[in-house]
Formats: C-alpha cells, structure tokens, sequence
C-alpha cells in the first residue's frame, strides 16, 4: 500500500470520527435543550432499584440469548461451546461501547477466530450477517408496534421503511450470492491481478460465501429466528421495567419503538458509546407518548450508565478469559491441506 493511499484512508478515518463527535454534540444538544436538570435530577433520586435489577436480568437473558443465536450460525462450520461466544460476544458490546466505528465487531471476530479453527473472514461475516438479521427484525417489529400506538411519529415510518427496504437488500444478497460463487470467482480469475493477492482474495471471497450459506438450512434458520424474537422481547421487558424503575409508564409498544429507533441510529456514524444519538432517541420517541423531556432524558443516562457497567462486568472478564485461555484453544485461523 503506497503511502497517499495509507493517508487518504487515515484521511477519510479522522474526517468520519470528526463528524461523529460534531453529529453527536448536535443531537445531545437537541436533546437537552429547555430540560429542567433540578426535574431530572429529583427522577434520578426516586430511582427503584428493584426494578433495576429485574431489568437487568432481561438485559442478561437477551446476551445470553444473542450468545445462542450467534453460536447457530459458528456451529455450521465449527464447533464452539456456548460459554467461549458468551464471553466473545460480551467483549465485542464492551468494543462497541468504548471503541470507534463499531470495533466490537472485529474484537469479537478474532475471539472466536482465535479459538477455533474458523477463520477471520468466516467468522466477521456471521457477526455481520447477524446484524443484518437485527436490522429486518426491528423493521418488522417497529413497523407492527406503529399500527398500534398513537401519534405515530412519521420520521420513525420512514426510517422502518428504509431500513425494511435495506434489510429486504440484504437477505436477497445473503440468499443470492452464494449461488454465483462460480461467477465471481471467474470474475476474479480473469483480472490482472499479481498471483499472491489473487490467491488472497480467492479465499477471502470462499469464506464470505461460506459464511452466507449458514443461513441456508432451513431448521437452522428457524432456530436462528426464533432467538431472535426472544432476543427483541427480552430487551422491550427490560425497557418497560426500566421505566417503572424511574415511575415511566412505557407500554411495550412504545419500547419496541424505542429499541427500533435506537437500532436505526447504528446506521449513522457515532462516537464510543453512542452519547448524544442515545440522548437524542430517547427524548424524541417517549415524548411523544406523554412522558416529561426530563422524564425522558433522566430515562436515558441510568440505561445508558447500566449499559455501561454491564458490558464491563461481562465484557472485560470474557475478553481476559478468552485471551488467557491454553495453547489447545489458540488453533491457527486458517489450517494447511492435509498431504495426501
């Protein structure tokens, strides 16, 4: 890689973290613009925390059941415990939450990679597959809440529409694809290309191709989708409860709405941890259905902060767990042919 190109894209990496924070600076102040910090304050010390800790043993179920789902799809080429892709996936919400531009992901792709004879590759495109397969449950699961509630806020319509349209995309490319594995392999074999990099991308493009064919056996696509609907209720428990922690009456249509629209921001560049966006989904969903700015505001920093300290109870023991783990466990990414 010559050195313009290592500094366009250092370039074109510092230009997205600097619109993120000015993005971010933006919303957080749409977000607490005219709120009453005395109001907000005197919800935060009424805070119940009973409910709390309800609330966050659905957030646990919902991690533990992400953990499962992610694992059906690991499982199609590998075989990995349950345990070793709860500890992962924890490490990579610990990423999320205090690393730019979504590097959980990569964390917990290596994790896994690193445990397993699966590869980088392989095991990246199941984590973004599995996201994929979030955005279109959202799409469903906001689209149905808004049949129900009212006012109707339009901006999270059209945002379900597009994000529907964008998931739909994506499952007819994930369905797609890999049955024209031999084209684009011809494809790749025909451009002038130096035989090391050919050989390269020849590999990477095998195990993309391979990671989409998870999805393709029906028993373990149904298993994956029911996870999925566990996962959402389990998370629109925990918000409804954590409501009631703070004296918030919030329906569950309406925190369905709520984590669709905080789904929806993931698409947007976003500093660590997703402060201001956070701040910003939170006032404009549940005011809309009668809750206080400051009520809603107040909602928003005690989810945000126990977020916050559960991705670090769980995500930092899972990541030195994982790293110390013995020599049988650190497999090479990618093993050679066996000799006939």
């Amino acid at each position: 890689m010559s050195k313009s190109t290592l500094f366009t894209q250092r370039g074109r990496r510092r230009g997205t973290y600097v619109f993120s924070i000015l993005l971010a600076g933006v919303l957080l102040y749409s977000a607490v613009r005219g709120v009453e910090w005395a109001r907000v304050w005197s919800i935060l010390a009424t805070i119940q925390w009973e409910y709390v800790a309800i609330g966050t043993g659905f957030t646990c179920c919902a991690y533990l059941l992400r953990s499962l789902r992610w694992r059906i799809l690991l499982n199609a080429e590998g075989s990995l415990d349950v345990l070793t892709v709860f500890w992962a996936n924890m490490a990579g919400y610990l990423g999320n939450n205090f690393l730019p531009a979504r590097a959980g992901e990569l964390v917990r792709s290596v994790l896994i990679s690193s445990r397993s004879t699966l590869t980088k590759t392989y095991v990246l495109t199941t984590a973004l597959s599995e996201r994929l397969m979030d955005v279109i449950a959202l799409a469903l699961a906001g689209s149905l809440a808004l049949w129900v509630v009212s006012p109707q806020p339009h901006w999270m319509a059209a945002a379900a529409r597009t994000m529907a349209l964008a998931g739909l995309a994506g499952v007819v490319a994930a369905v797609a694809l890999p049955h024209t594995d031999a084209a684009w392999m011809s494809l790749l074999r025909r451009l002038p290309l130096p035989p090391v990099i050919a050989k390269s991308l020849t590999h990477i493009l095998e195990q993309i191709f391979l990671g989409l064919r998870a999805f393709h056996d029906w028993q373990r696509f149904w298993k994956f989708a029911l996870l999925t609907g566990a996962v959402w209720f389990s998370d629109a428990c925990a918000t409804v409860i954590g409501g009631r922690a703070l004296g918030l009456h919030v329906s569950f249509p309406v925190a369905v709405l709520l984590i669709a629209g905080l789904g929806f921001s993931s698409a947007i560049p976003a500093t660590p941890g997703f402060i201001g966006i956070y701040q910003f989904i939170y006032v404009s969903v549940l005011t809309l259905f009668g809750i206080s700015r400051d009520g809603a505001l107040a909602f928003s920093l005690v989810s945000q902060v126990m977020g916050y300290l559960l991705t670090l109870a769980l995500g930092c023991p899972g990541f030195f767990f994982l790293q110390r783990s013995d020599s049988v466990h650190h497999l090479p990414a990618e093993l050679p042919p066996a000799e006939a």
